[in-house]
């Protein structure tokens, strides 16, 4: 069954506050998604496994510590996760990153892809799809099938805020898929936005409307 991870960090918890103004603007809302991402970042990856390797300091031979096993790679889905990307590059600049882009059909509701491009040995990785929001879960329900379809089986979903209801669609869909979640709000309205949430993710990142 997939894990739920709820972050405790207080500088997550102060940054995810301050984004949620609609007084800030664009510029300051970009860097602070990217630094939340950079932290979420650091707690996504803590169970990573490790090999011994040997060193040689200035001072002496020893046994060091690398991490081990598959590589590393992001797919956000387009456009607001585009947000989280570098935050996480900045502390595994060596993955390799992929794109997915949805959108909503407006008859059926459901998501529709129009974008797919993946390292070509995503399949071998472990794979950290990002978005900032997981509202009804419709999106990354879809992304994350679209990736298992091609193949891929270490996947780990990482969001800032999330809605019970798109928490409760993804374990039900994806049961084999850990969530890292900045913060977990209170329900989605009647639009479908979270609340309280911050509004729309990527108008925010990109200064759009």
């Amino acid at each position: 069954m997939a894990k739920v991870h709820v972050m405790d960090h207080p500088l997550i918890a102060h940054k995810i506050s301050y984004i949620r103004s609609e007084e800030v603007g664009t510029k300051e809302f970009r860097e602070m998604i990217g630094e939340i991402a950079q932290l979420m970042c650091y707690e996504a990856t803590r169970d990573l496994k490790l090999e011994d390797v040997q060193i040689k300091t200035p001072i002496c031979e020893m046994t060091g510590k690398s991490l081990a096993g598959k590589k590393l790679a992001i797919v956000p889905i387009l456009r607001a996760g585009l947000g989280m990307v570098d935050g996480f590059l900045t502390l595994i600049p060596a993955a390799k990153v992929g794109h997915i882009g949805l959108y909503r059909d407006p008859e059926t509701l459901e998501p529709v892809e129009y974008y797919c491009k993946l390292p070509a040995d995503c399949e071998e990785r472990e794979v950290f799809v990002v978005d900032p929001m997981l509202a009804t879960g419709g999106s990354s329900v879809a992304a994350i099938q679209m990736l298992k379809d091609k193949g891929v089986k270490h996947i780990r979903f990482v969001c800032i805020i999330a809605a019970p209801e798109g928490v409760e669609r993804m374990k039900k869909e994806h049961p084999d898929v850990d969530l890292y979640i900045g913060s977990l709000d209170e329900k989605l309205n009647d639009h479908g936005y979270i609340v309280p949430g911050l509004g729309d993710a990527g108008d925010r990142i990109f200064g759009t409307k």
